[in-house]
């Protein structure tokens, strides 16, 4: 089979496709949609976010150092699509969308109550890297929904039915064809456990 060589771009598919929420030192609140996103470190637990310097929420986070990064899922797919083509400057975006602004615990930014996963992020750093400016973050809390943990204690997200996007589209998450270590662990008669699991699988 052939390959064929394009031209440097972004192109790691799929990411998360979240809601980032903030605000202003005068108590303005917005949020917008980023797919921009991820983990950076573990110990301290650290993630990012990159934003382009002329969106109207880059102002907010830069002045109060604080944002939160509010995971999706299938149902939220209309309003992460109406926060990432809307501007804050033109529209009440929590109103036009139905999203409900509750408090973070420990920075002064907003949490999206519908979201099953809050991630509290406190800025630590501000990379100019280009078309984007990358907010490096300490982790500061987490809010996660209750209904999301199994009777064990075990999270299980795929339960919310979490939303990502890949080369322009939002997608749904499937099943799963197997659990970190998977590939290693044997069954009593020396064959590999097949691990098959539905995550938010549709009927």
């Amino acid at each position: 089979m052939g390959r064929e060589i394009w031209k440097a771009g972004n192109f790691v598919y799929p990411v998360p496709a979240v809601l980032v929420s903030c605000r202003d030192g005068e108590g303005r609140e917005n949020l917008f949609t980023a797919a921009w996103t991820g983990t950076v470190c573990t110990n301290p637990p650290m993630a990012y976010i990159s934003v382009r310097p002329e969106r109207h929420s880059y102002r907010m986070i830069r002045e109060t150092g604080a944002f939160v990064i509010n995971l999706t899922t299938e149902a939220m797919a209309g309003a992460v699509d109406f926060c990432g083509v809307k501007s804050g400057r033109d529209v009440d975006k929590w109103k036009e969308t139905g999203l409900t602004a509750g408090e973070a615990a420990t920075v002064a930014a907003p949490i999206v109550l519908e979201s099953p996963v809050n991630v509290e992020c406190a800025v630590t750093e501000v990379l100019e890297l280009g078309s984007h400016h990358m907010f490096l973050a300490l982790v500061k809390a987490i809010q996660v929904e209750d209904g999301l943990m199994d009777e064990t204690g075990r999270f299980c997200f795929e339960r919310a039915k979490p939303l990502a996007y890949s080369h322009g589209a939002y997608c749904g998450l499937t099943e799963a064809i197997g659990s970190f270590g998977y590939s290693i662990r044997k069954n009593s008669t020396g064959t590999r456990k097949k691990q098959k699991k539905s995550l938010g699988k549709r009927g």
